[in-house]
């Protein structure tokens, strides 16, 4: 049975690798092939080998074939095309908890009924309800549960697009949510009801009490978002101060809803129901207390992951327990292997989309790595060095995948999880929960956190807290599990170390080296904004970081991991081109997690970003520099540029061409008509390769003197998908046809990688060529 499930779950994964959906008619072969499920036993083993052989293959057919259906009927739910930015009245039901920042509230919506009667039907979306200015505390809030009534504008499921990168049309396609979008104000949003009549809004109504009672019983005490996040699993609560260094640490798993903890409330619960009632002999007799105690124990687990979402980890220890008390329940020697792989199974029937997220691997590959060294062992050992083994264990065997995924391990885990743990599962946790009922307990629950954050910010702030490593291909960290596996063998295994030689393609992975003088530009995508890293064979600079938002930034969530998975651990300049939030909001976060020798700049010196920043200089004409064979020369600012009072924010831009021998770019940021009237004054300009059109592609830019000097051979337009501003501006781009450049665009390509070497400007686009079938797919100009 276990080959079966795990055939099954290999064909789900392999669905979800696929560019396109398969088309259905290939699906009446599967009744042929169930006729495998009526071979005999063969007793020549070829034969019975090929029989197992067609049975595992049809379960692989079966699972890809599972996945498929469901990929088409929730992609036939998305938002069409022509209906984007259309205005849609929508009543529906707040279905998750919402979260405000100072801009506005998100939320997940439950449409219960479409306006227009001829507009599509739309299950659940995603909606950004913006604050009208200055009146953001007189505005009714949304909250889970309620019903209401809304005018919504909507576009496709669409998020940026880069390697290594979070992929949000994923994560919209595995929660249903079929478009996104924002709430308009007229004709205002209007509450139909306090509370829904339905199960999911009584559910979700009620996180949303318990979340907004421990926020008004500890009020600003710095952990309270930690008790949220345990108690209903709101992450979003938490610092983003506090989940670094939960994360650098490595306990950043003990601050959701992790199976350690669903299976320590199980526990608990199925120790009390069974101790009590021992204690009733006329109920112990018609129901025995340990079947009543799994009874307790299995109600307890299902409660809790209710409350707190019903997230993978809760999912995958609930699925396990209900294996494991049957198999009590039959009086049965449990397999926590085989409940481990039914969990799986289950898991993924549920929701096939659960192999794309990081929390399915990091779960399973736990609980398989703790299961891995503890059962089937003939010596069992006492419990400090049980404990030692499994720590680490599990940090070995995530590490592969860790790698893999985030590009950084922490080295201090096991010893921070060896505190951590205990205090949180077994204190901080049951306090939390038993807060619902005495909320007096949660002011005990966060003093206990608040004194376990000191020391982890402490260890997180170590020089060797974290180590960084490129992102391997799936090879080498496929490799390094099974080199894992051989390691964790029990004693008496011949060659145990051994298995260290398959982590060193991991460890030591081979570098895409970049020639003396031939450099590479790669525009990331951090949708309406700039962010490009141009490296030569030995240096690295980045111009511009990307944009900040409410509760986050462009550097922070895109920049840097991708900086991190290019093997990029230091810059050695960094260049912000001007003020503007769109170039300039990751920079804080860049300068915080990237080692950086300098930082030229065209912000004002009062700016507050400069702060605490150092070297820092203004760009000024004339400024150039040599890397590996390869010129960079900054071609405005003029000197006396900083001096004129009434000069434009964007006329500030550093503009910074890059040329060898051969090739030359050019990134003029966001300057204007006047920034290119400037160059063309100078005498500087000459014809470039590859042009970054200057303001994303806006009509005040790329005026037709300036396209004819330049005469690009690519240019390169970086802008947000359906962004506010039309960019890039249809004269503009008729002007780039007219000279028979290629254009591409940021926001249909996603990342745009630019090479430069003897053979010409190589352009290669992350989007089109990575593709996979849940992503929306738009033509370029």
């Amino acid at each position: 049975m276990r080959l079966t499930l795990i055939a099954f779950c290999l064909g789900v994964w392999w669905l979800q690798q696929q560019p396109e959906l398969p088309p259905a008619r290939w699906l009446w072969l599967l009744p042929l092939l169930l006729a495998l499920l009526w071979l005999p036993v063969f007793s020549h083993a070829v034969a019975e080998f090929t029989r197992r052989l067609g049975i595992a293959l049809l379960c692989v057919a079966l699972g890809f074939a599972w996945a498929a259906g469901r990929a088409d009927a929730r992609l036939a739910e998305r938002l069409p095309a022509p209906w984007q930015g259309v205005d849609i009245a929508l009543v529906g039901v707040i279905a998750d908890l919402p979260h405000a920042n100072a801009r506005g509230e998100r939320f997940v919506f439950d449409v219960e009924q479409v306006t227009p009667p001829h507009a599509p039907v739309l299950r659940r979306v995603q909606l950004t309800r913006y604050w009208p200015r200055g009146s953001s505390d007189r505005v009714a809030r949304m909250q889970a549960g309620e019903r209401w009534q809304l005018t919504v504008r909507l576009k496709m499921p669409y998020g940026t697009s880069n390697p290594h990168g979070f992929d949000l049309e994923a994560w919209m396609l595995e929660h249903g949510i079929n478009a996104s979008g924002y709430v308009r104000e007229t004709p205002a949003p209007q509450r139909v009801a306090a509370r829904a009549a339905t199960p999911a809004a009584w559910i979700a109504a009620t996180r949303a009490t318990v979340r907004q009672r421990i926020f008004t019983t500890l009020g600003d005490a710095p952990y309270a978002g930690v008790i949220a996040a345990l108690v209903v699993g709101d992450q979003r609560s938490i610092p983003h101060g506090q989940w670094r260094a939960f994360t650098r640490t490595g306990v950043n798993h003990l601050l959701s809803i992790s199976g350690l903890h669903v299976t320590m409330i199980a526990t608990l619960a199925g120790w009390l129901m069974a101790s009590g009632w021992r204690r009733l002999p006329r109920q112990a007799e018609r129901l025995p207390a340990r079947q009543a105690g799994l009874i307790a124990a299995v109600l307890a687990a299902l409660a809790y992951a209710v409350l707190a979402g019903f997230q993978v980890p809760a999912q995958r220890t609930l699925f396990m327990l209900i294996v494991l008390a049957l198999a009590f329940w039959g009086r049965r020697q449990p397999r926590p292997f085989t409940a481990l792989i039914v969990a799986l199974f289950v898991v993924l029937l549920v929701d096939p989309w659960a192999v794309l997220s990081a929390g399915f691997w990091l779960s399973f590959g736990a609980m398989a790595a703790i299961l891995w060294v503890t059962f089937g062992r003939v010596a069992l050992p006492d419990k400090l060095r049980g404990w030692v083994t499994v720590q680490g264990a599990v940090t070995l065997a995530l590490a592969p995948v860790l790698f893999l995924l985030f590009q950084q391990v922490s080295l201090i885990s096991p010893l921070a999880n060896a505190v951590a743990i205990p205090l949180v599962s077994w204190l901080v946790t049951p306090l939390a929960l038993l807060g619902v009922l005495i909320p007096s307990l949660w002011q005990v629950a966060a003093w206990l956190m608040a004194w376990l954050g000191a020391g982890l910010d402490w260890a997180s702030s170590l020089p060797l807290a974290v180590m960084t490593l490129p992102a391997p291909g799936w090879g080498a960290a496929a490799l390094a599990l099974v080199g894992t596996v051989w390691l964790l063998l029990p004693r008496g295994f011949p060659l145990r170390v051994l298995g260290l030689l398959l982590w060193l393609p991991l460890l030591f992975p081979l570098r895409d080296a970049i020639a003396p003088d031939h450099f590479r530009a790669e525009a990331i995508d951090v949708g309406q904004g700039t962010a490009v890293l141009i490296r030569t064979a030995n240096h690295a600079l980045l111009y511009d970081t990307g944009a900040s938002f409410a509760d986050s930034d462009s550097g922070e969530r895109i920049v840097v991991p991708y900086l991190r998975a290019a093997g990029i651990g230091r810059l050695s300049g960094l260049i912000v081109s001007h003020d503007d939030n769109d170039h300039s909001g990751g920079l804080r976060s860049v300068l915080r997690d990237i080692p950086t020798d300098w930082l030229l700049h065209g912000m004002p010196a009062s700016s507050p970003l400069l702060d605490d920043v150092s070297p820092a200089r203004s760009c000024v004409r004339g400024q150039h520099w040599n890397w590996d064979g390869v010129q960079f020369e900054i071609l405005n600012p003029r000197p006396a540029a900083y001096a004129e009072s009434r000069r434009r924010d964007n006329d500030f831009s550093c503009v910074l061409r890059v040329s060898s021998a051969r090739h030359s770019l050019l990134l003029t940021g966001d300057g204007e008509r006047q920034t290119e009237l400037e160059l063309l004054e100078s005498g500087q300009l000459a014809s470039v390769d590859v042009l970054f059109a200057g303001h994303h592609g806006s009509r005040t830019s790329s005026i037709p003197e300036f396209v004819a000097a330049t005469r690009p051979e690519f240019v390169v337009f970086t802008l947000g998908h359906r962004n506010r501003y039309g960019h890039p501006h249809p004269h503009v781009v008729a002007r780039f046809r007219e000279i028979n450049a290629r254009l591409l665009r940021s926001d249909a390509a996603g990342m745009i990688r630019l090479d430069f070497g003897e053979a010409g400007v190589d352009a290669s686009q992350y989007r089109p060529t990575y593709r996979r079938y849940w992503q929306t797919q738009f033509t370029q100009p």
